[in-house]
């Protein structure tokens, strides 16, 4: 059973990481050419590519001038820490056991607009790409045609060497989008997590995000690889609901909000 997160926009390179095997990104010549191209852009140009503050795209603007491969590891952190976001705050890597992170290294994957695919002691320089963003290049108009099948196919080799034929989608749909269904051929489950409001179940985004994190955790800690012992997750209040449960669409929900 594998695992498959989105990144988070915000990063964190002043924490330290703690001390762990570091492992290399695996794609690194789409990633060359995906710097090539930004390293092309103004502040103004990516400010307006990503929509995002002219403070943003200048600290953008200089981290794609000053990338470089092979990376320097003093400016890397593994990608588990480096994310700061809300399924990150739900994962709290920062309290796993050496166990803990062997079995995330082998099970849990994290997409990527800039490198396609992560582990999580994969060393990365800092970045700001996302999967939906429409950057021109020479397969296409935005970062979905860029990588093609790479990204899957790169994702059913791990998937194949573990003997692995369930994958738990706790990705958004923006980075979700970047598999192909049909050409990784496994089960795909995907976790829905809802919250009580005006007396409904609903899907409230920031709530959602960190359950994933926490349910990713959950699987982790529990070192879970059956997807019939998902059931069991009750972390801050959720707990499944089987009659809003479709198929390989299991449905927790909190009877609260925090």
């Amino acid at each position: 059973m594998h695992i498959i997160i989105s990144p988070a926009k915000a990063l964190d390179y002043d924490t330290p990481a703690p001390k762990v095997n570091t492992s290399e990104t695996r794609l690194t010549i789409e990633t060359q050419v995906l710097a090539k191209i930004l390293k092309g852009y103004s502040p103004e140009q990516l400010e307006s590519l990503m929509k995002i503050s002219s403070k943003l795209s200048q600290l953008n603007y200089h981290r794609f001038q000053l990338w470089d491969y092979p990376f320097d590891a003093a400016q890397t952190k593994e990608a588990l820490w480096a994310f700061n976001g809300e399924v990150f705050n739900g994962i709290q890597a920062k309290t796993f056991s050496e166990k803990d992170n062997v079995f995330a290294q082998d099970h849990l994957r994290i997409l990527s607009g800039f490198y396609g695919l992560l582990r999580p002691m994969d060393a990365i320089l800092p970045y700001r790409l996302e999967m939906g963003t429409k950057l021109e290049n020479s397969q296409g108009k935005n970062l979905y045609e860029f990588w093609g099948d790479k990204i899957t196919s790169l994702l059913k080799q791990d998937m194949n060497e573990l003997g692995s034929e369930v994958l738990i989608n706790l990705a958004s749909n923006e980075y979700f989008k970047s598999i192909n269904k049909k050409t990784l051929g496994k089960r795909i489950i995907s976790p829905i997590f809802k919250d009580a409001k005006n007396g409904q179940y609903k899907v409230i985004s920031i709530y959602a995000k960190k359950a994933r994190g926490l349910m990713t955790r959950f699987i982790i800690q529990n070192q879970i690889t059956n997807p019939e012992d998902l059931i069991g997750f009750d972390a801050e209040g959720y707990y499944y609901h089987e009659g809003l449960s479709k198929k390989d669409q299991p449905v927790f929900v909190r009877d609260y909000q925090p």
